[in-house]
């Protein structure tokens, strides 16, 4: 009996550390993860050191540095009824995992197909000569299709980023008046942080600070305070 409750702990322990293993994840400073809990979606985690709840989530690895697609070779026939063979390089990345997991099935080919399209219908506006004289016109144009996209996704994360500074304010500001407030109730606390203040100022031995009022028991204090921080 013994030996079977040993064997039985054994087999839980291994269980646990195999557990264990599937939560823990370690994402490089380029990846992501989209987390799903139960199928809803909790938001994006990463890079570093990552915990997820095995068999509850789920969850998709993405990759943010930009990424290169060789746009096949399309045939496409121009405005003078010519057919010609032309293919191209998309260059894009991913700037809103969330939108790149939840809003589009395969983001890398919807990209591809997209850009394939746009080439077949930009050049098949074009004669065959504009076609081999006016190349960086072409490019402009296509740029022009394509870049709306981008440049929505480059908006929406701009977004994001200015509400997190305004929110990082907003708490600033917040703890500033509880600290004002805090001082105002209690001058000694004021004063103090006053005398270190100067202190800080004195380490860079580089100013001159002259404090106003009574310096007799600025002094005093400053002495009181250094004797309690030696004890």
């Amino acid at each position: 009996m013994p030996e079977m409750l040993l064997y039985i702990l054994i087999i839980i322990i291994i269980f646990m550390i195999l557990i264990l293993a599937s939560a823990i994840k370690i994402m490089a400073e380029y990846q992501r993860i989209v987390v799903f809990r139960l199928g809803r979606l909790i938001g994006i985690k990463g890079p570093g050191l990552v915990f997820i709840i095995p068999i509850i989530d789920n969850y998709i690895k993405l990759d943010l540095r930009t990424r290169v697609i060789d746009v096949p070779k399309q045939r496409v026939i121009t405005e003078d009824n010519v057919t010609v063979d032309v293919d191209a390089v998309v260059y894009f990345r991913i700037t809103n995992p969330e939108k790149a997991v939840v809003e589009v099935q395969r983001y890398d080919v919807a990209t591809s197909l997209l850009a394939q399209t746009t080439l077949r219908d930009v050049l098949g506006q074009q004669s065959l000569d504009e076609l081999l004289s006016k190349r960086d016109e072409l490019n402009k144009a296509l740029q022009t299709i394509i870049d709306p996209i981008a440049k929505q996704a480059e908006a929406e994360r701009e977004k994001r980023s200015r509400i997190i500074i305004a929110d990082g304010e907003l708490q600033a500001a917040k703890k500033m008046t509880e600290a004002a407030t805090f001082y105002e109730k209690t001058p000694t606390a004021l004063r103090l942080r006053e005398l270190q203040t100067l202190a800080e100022i004195a380490r860079e031995k580089n100013l001159i600070v002259v404090p106003g009022g009574d310096i007799g028991r600025v002094a005093g204090i400053a002495k009181a305070v250094t004797k309690e921080t030696q004890k």
